[in-house]
């Protein structure tokens, strides 16, 4: 367990951003475990997708982009995403033998000797020359904080433990959040809810033109201007728009997509607002997103005083021998199979200027 094994590369996460950045290592003549070595905490695989709500049904799930090599094809759209993509995840680490090693949770990682990084983890530490962090944000749900909060006698709970719409049969339920989590939760539990009431700090925007490439190529780079400044990574989600499709249009016809502005307090028995307005209620449920897991490079002083990590393409400014892939712009899964084939092309420059240490 103390031994420090040596490794060109180092992976640290296998969702998609870590597999395709494996693929991509593997394609180029690097070879795992001798080469290379993915690490990944979770139990199995399917990344954050294996942790999915059971309703969440594969043709529920927008924009699943394939993995590089491999398309998943004839999947069964009633058939809980959790298991498609769980089951397609593991079939993609064995048909490419990627070898990953799991559960091992990564703590720090810090400056080593020779020009290397020392990535400490559960199961001993690694000496790499560059590491690709692929570790996402579902790991990091991001809990607002309001007034009252801790006097609330219902139950909250974050997106993170959504259990399914049954679970809130009978029950008043306030939703917080505008994002696609949010819409899909709200739509699933009014059926079931006494009441259903939504709020958001903004306004939806909802996007009616159809999301084609060159849409995307804007979003993504209003998303990059961020984090090539140093600022922490807004989801490309957020600079989208949600799309206006059919069963948002029953919503908003139904009234169970009607907005509130976010409330002031949090009370006992529900939620208040400072014009005297109150909506009593038994659940908050906190659809308000994640933050990127990147607290074990703290070590490495990557942070900028803007509070991110200022990335160009993949490549973390402040050290060229740790990439950032499936963070910021490149947090979509097609933006992750871009980012791990970018990541390792950078990589290999890197290497092959920088010869190893004796």
């Amino acid at each position: 367990m103390n031994r420090v094994r040596e490794v060109e590369v180092l992976v640290v996460g296998a969702g998609q951003a870590g597999l395709s950045s494996a693929y991509h290592l593997r394609r180029t003549g690097f070879e795992p475990d001798r080469d290379f070595v993915v690490l990944d905490h979770s139990p199995g695989p399917g990344g954050a997708w294996q942790f999915r709500w059971p309703s969440l049904t594969y043709g529920k799930v927008h924009g699943m982009h394939a993995l590089p090599g491999m398309e998943l094809t004839d999947a069964d759209p009633l058939r809980p995403s959790s298991e498609v993509i769980g089951a397609y995840f593991d079939r993609y680490e064995r048909t490419f033998d990627l070898r990953v090693r799991r559960p091992v949770d990564v703590r720090a990682v810090r400056e080593g000797a020779g020009g290397r990084l020392l990535a400490e983890s559960s199961h001993g530490t690694w000496a790499t020359r560059a590491l690709i962090n692929a570790t996402g944000t579902w790991d990091r749900p991001f809990w607002p904080r309001y007034p009252g909060q801790e006097t609330f006698r219902g139950r909250q709970l974050h997106t993170a433990q959504y259990p399914g719409p049954e679970a809130f049969a009978g029950l008043r339920v306030v939703v917080v959040g505008g994002g696609a989590s949010g819409t899909q939760h709200l739509l699933e539990i009014a059926p079931y809810a006494a009441a259903t009431t939504w709020v958001t700090r903004r306004p939806p925007v909802w996007r009616e033109e159809p999301f084609d490439e060159n849409a995307g190529r804007e979003a993504v780079s209003l998303v990059e201007e961020r984090v090539r400044q140093g600022l922490p990574p807004r989801s490309v989600v957020s600079v989208t728009g949600l799309p206006l499709n059919d069963a948002i249009r029953r919503g908003l016809a139904d009234g169970v997509l009607d907005r509130l502005p976010m409330f002031d307090r949090i009370e006992p028995e529900g939620v208040g607002w400072d014009d005297g307005r109150r909506v009593a209620a038994d659940v908050i449920l906190w659809a308000t997103g994640f933050r990127p897991v990147i607290d074990h490079l703290a070590p490495m002083r990557l942070r900028e005083p803007g509070g991110g990590i200022r990335v160009e393409g993949t490549r973390a400014v402040a050290d060229p021998r740790i990439h950032l892939v499936g963070y910021g712009p490149s947090a979509s899964t097609v933006g992750a199979n871009r980012a791990g084939r970018a990541a390792v092309r950078d990589i290999r420059r890197l290497l092959a200027e920088e010869p190893a240490a004796a």
